[in-house]
């Protein structure tokens, strides 16, 4: 009986040590490091410099939040991405992918894309972004669910906002991208306005 009631007092420290060893070791540094980019998309929809051009007419029932668009419409991108909100702001990359109209009363879409950065620390490297885009909200949440070069392996989420319609057929939209990438590559240096490394 008096070896069983020491028994938890004897495991205590050990269980103890072995938690701070965790916390302090491979596990910590597994964490990664977060990265925070930050810029504009251009989504333009129809005349001079279209970035995107709907491939599937739905074949469901006409939306009703969205007149003109149909159950099903699925549309692929090329869009800028800029420093800045203005169109002729400095290019730092193209957001390439498809979004689908995938509620039958909401205005929501379903976005899958690649964010294809072509500036800054990270020139070269890709972000990998899917999620629900629910135009009706000030801010929506997708996920980052991969990516290479410096963001292989990232996890993480984009804040996704509309900036301005600069026309019936050109949307501005602000994206923060928050991406958690594995801590053991050197992280290289930020640039102002496209990349900054949060910790």
């Amino acid at each position: 009986m008096a070896v069983s009631r020491l028994m938890p007092r004897v495991l205590f420290p050990v269980f103890l040590s072995v938690a701070l060893a965790m916390a302090t070791g491979p596990v910590a540094a597994a964490r990664g490091r977060l990265i925070h980019l930050h810029f504009f998309m251009h989504d333009i929809t129809g005349g001079p410099g279209q970035t995107a051009v709907q491939v599937v007419k739905g074949p469901g029932p006409a939306h009703p939040a969205m007149p003109g668009s149909h159950f099903g419409d699925t549309t692929v991108i090329d869009d800028a991405l800029t420093e800045g909100a203005g169109a002729s702001s400095r290019l730092v990359g193209r957001a390439q992918g498809t979004y689908m109209l995938a509620s039958l009363s909401e205005p929501a879409l379903v976005v899958s894309m690649t964010v294809v950065l072509t500036a800054g620390a990270y020139n070269g490297s890709t972000v990998a972004v899917a999620g629900r885009d629910d135009v009706s909200a000030s801010v929506r949440e997708l996920a980052v669910v991969g990516g290479t070069g410096a963001f292989r392996r990232a996890t993480g989420h984009v804040l996704w906002r509309t900036a301005r319609m600069e026309s019936r057929d050109h949307m501005v939209l602000e994206l923060d991208v928050y991406a958690t990438v594995p801590g053991a590559s050197p992280a290289p240096p930020p640039r102002a306005g496209v990349a900054r490394q949060v910790a």
